[in-house]
Parts: structure tokens; C-alpha cells; sequence
């Protein structure tokens, strides 16, 4: 056999390799996305009650009122008892499920926990959705930029990660007793890769990404499943309520679509429009020119201009100049 020849075996095999696992990132992606709609599990086989923090708007309200049309009773933990006062009875008046509600400002560090495991005690809990977040700019900003950095860091840490590690710790064990429970953790597109101008942010949530991805495999064989959402833009208070459309969901539309991945994904993107921009952000945006300073100046650049208008467009609504 000729060198040649081992050489056009070796390409062979390479080939029949890369097309099988094209083949199978395929299937998965269907049954994931497309199956999932008309195949996904009831959710109430894993306990009557959900828990979800951050639950007053964006992706945790829409969380909660999806799991409550879908049967479970839901404890809603926000730092406004105003807030959550109107998402309770609207709940209960939309879905006649039961909820609960607790005032916890996740900010606040290790001090709300010892209160929030006191009122969950008692309950089944099936499924707890960590969701609570927060960013420190409305912008991208370099890490000295931050304003009020030494207790915005804090702030974002306890939020983003403390939160995500304390809730999971006081929840865990009755699922563990019970041999069953799902709990599903909230990161972002930001996180999958490292995104300079929100490297804080990113950080946190590739955190919340891997803590998610190593209790999953530690917890499985226990009837546990940790699945981990990262999504891109999705109309919250937090993106400004982007105008919805094929790339930007609505909370409401992207925690239905998530929920119908569950049993089918211990890690997704949440909806197919962002899988699929996932795949192309990969290919067009390897990390060599995503952490290139050439982009990090650009979008630097960028935001600067974008702040500006915005600067000028209150600057004319306070002197009664808005333009018509």
C-alpha cells in the first residue's frame, strides 16, 4: 500500500467522521427545536411547585406564567413586593395556579438566605428556574468604566453567581430525597465565548454555564437534570425592549420555546433563531478577531456614539424639543 493510499484512507475516514457529526448536531437540533413542540415532558411530573427568582419581568416573568400555564404552583422571589404583589394575582387570576411570593434583593450577599430557605420550607419543589441577573452598563465599557465600580462588582457577583450557587444549595437536597427535579439556570450568548467591553458580565455567566454543565453530570444519575439556557437578545428591560423579530425574541415566546427543550438538551440556546445565530456568530466571529483590539476599539467606538445620541435625544425631551 502506497503512502498515497493510506493517505486517501485516512481522508476517507476524516470525511465519513465529519459528516456523521454534521448528521447527529442535526438530529439534535431537530428533535430539540422542531420535535420539542409537539414532544416535550410535563413538567408537573417533577414536583407541584416551581420557584424562580428574578420572576417580576422580562425572562423570569415569562418563565413563571409559562410554568404556571402549564400546571405548577410558583414561588416568585424579586426585590419589589409591589411587583411581585401584581404578577401573583395575575397568575392566579390568568391560570388559577397557586403562588407565593418572597421580597429578596440578591445584591444584598450571603444575609437573604438563611429567610428565603425558612419560607420554602414545606413545599415540593419541582423545578427551580435561576434566572435573577443584572448587568452593570447599557453599554459596552471598558472594566475601569464601570460606574461605582467598587460596589457595582459586588453587586453583579452577588446577582449573577451567588444567587445561581446559594438558591441551588437550599433547593437540591428535597429534589435529591424525592429522586427527581429540574433545575434550569439562565446564562447567556455572552458567556458562551469571552466578550470583552462586558467582561464582567461574560464572566459571570460562563460561571453560571459551567456550574450548571458539572451539576448536571454530578446530579443525573440522581434523577436530576441541570439544564443551562444561554441566549442572545431577547426584549427585556435589560436590552431596552429591542422591537421583537426574528433575532430578538419576546420573553414570552422564548420561555415557551426553552421549556419545550427540556428533556431534549441539558444546554441550549432556548429557540431555534438563536441557535442558529450561535452557529453563524461561530463561523463569521472566531475569538482571535473577537478579542482582536481592531473590534474592541470599533464597538468601543460605537457605543460611544450610540450614548451620545441618547444623551442629546434627553437633553431635548427635558427642554420640551422632542422631535415629532
Amino acid at each position: 500500500m502506497s503512502f498515497t493510499d493510506v493517505l486517501a484512507i485516512i481522508g476517507g475516514f476524516t470525511v465519513v467522521f465529519l459528516l456523521l457529526r454534521l448528521a447527529w448536531r442535526c438530529w439534535c437540533g431537530f428533535r430539540q427545536f422542531v420535535l420539542s413542540e409537539i414532544w416535550h415532558v410535563d413538567l408537573k411530573t417533577y414536583g407541584q411547585w416551581a420557584v424562580v427568582t428574578g420572576a417580576t419581568s422580562g425572562i423570569g416573568k415569562a418563565y413563571a406564567s409559562e410554568l404556571a400555564q402549564r400546571g405548577l404552583n410558583v414561588v416568585l422571589i424579586s426585590r419589589s413586593d409591589d411587583k411581585l404583589q401584581a404578577i401573583a394575582k395575575e397568575i392566579e387570576d390568568q391560570y388559577g395556579q397557586k403562588t407565593r411570593t418572597i421580597q429578596a434583593d440578591f445584591t444584598d450577599g450571603q444575609s437573604i438566605y438563611t429567610a428565603i430557605a425558612e419560607q420554602l420550607q414545606g413545599l415540593e419543589i419541582g423545578i427551580l428556574v435561576n434566572n435573577v441577573g443584572m448587568t452593570y452598563s447599557d453599554h459596552f465599557a471598558y472594566f475601569l468604566e464601570i460606574p461605582d465600580a467598587e460596589q457595582k462588582i459586588t453587586q453583579v457577583i452577588n446577582c449573577n453567581m451567588l444567587s445561581v450557587t446559594q438558591i441551588t444549595r437550599v433547593v437540591l437536597p428535597g429534589m435529591v430525597e424525592r429522586g427527581t427535579g429540574l433545575i434550569i439556570n439562565i446564562s447567556s450568548e455572552a458567556g458562551v465565548r469571552p466578550q470583552p467591553l462586558l467582561s464582567l458580565y461574560s464572566a459571570t455567566k460562563i460561571f453560571v454555564t459551567y456550574f450548571s454543565e458539572c451539576l448536571h453530570a454530578e446530579y443525573k444519575s440522581k434523577g436530576i437534570t441541570v439544564q443551562c439556557v444561554a441566549p442572545f437578545m431577547v426584549s427585556t428591560n435589560m436590552t431596552k425592549h429591542a422591537t421583537v423579530n426574528f433575532f430578538v425574541r419576546s420573553a414570552s415566546g422564548f420561555a415557551r420555546e426553552a421549556l419545550n427543550t427540556v428533556g431534549h438538551s441539558s444546554y441550549t440556546s432556548g429557540c431555534l433563531s438563536h441557535a442558529l445565530q450561535n452557529v453563524a456568530l461561530t463561523i463569521l466571529l472566531p475569538d482571535w478577531l473577537r478579542m482582536s483590539t481592531f473590534l474592541i476599539r470599533k464597538l468601543r467606538h460605537s457605543a460611544t456614539a450610540d450614548q451620545h445620541d441618547i444623551n442629546v435625544c434627553k437633553k431635548k425631551e427635558n427642554l420640551g424639543l422632542k422631535e415629532e
